[in-house]
């Protein structure tokens, strides 16, 4: 699998999110496909088969991405 970058899981993430709460709110079948949509997409990108384990998985790579440093270009350059 293809990690998908943070900002871009983030993005479906919250699609994901707004989907779901429009679609419990007042289901239509436009939230129908919209959910469905962004249900597949989050699926695609986590390489899950089920929206359950394409959350944790997205949990789990969140968690990875927090867990990681980062470094700046100030410390690039100190360090060469």
């Amino acid at each position: 699998m293809i990690l998908p970058a943070e900002k871009e899981l983030r993005a479906v993430l919250a699609r994901f999110a707004q989907a779901r709460i429009e679609h419990d709110l007042c289901p239509t079948g436009h939230t129908s496909r919209v959910l469905e949509d962004t249900t597949y997409t989050l699926c695609v990108m986590t390489g899950a088969r089920t929206v359950d384990q394409a959350l944790l998985t997205a949990d789990t790579l969140l968690a990875q991405y927090a867990g990681r440093t980062s470094v700046s270009r100030e410390d690039e350059t100190l360090a060469a």
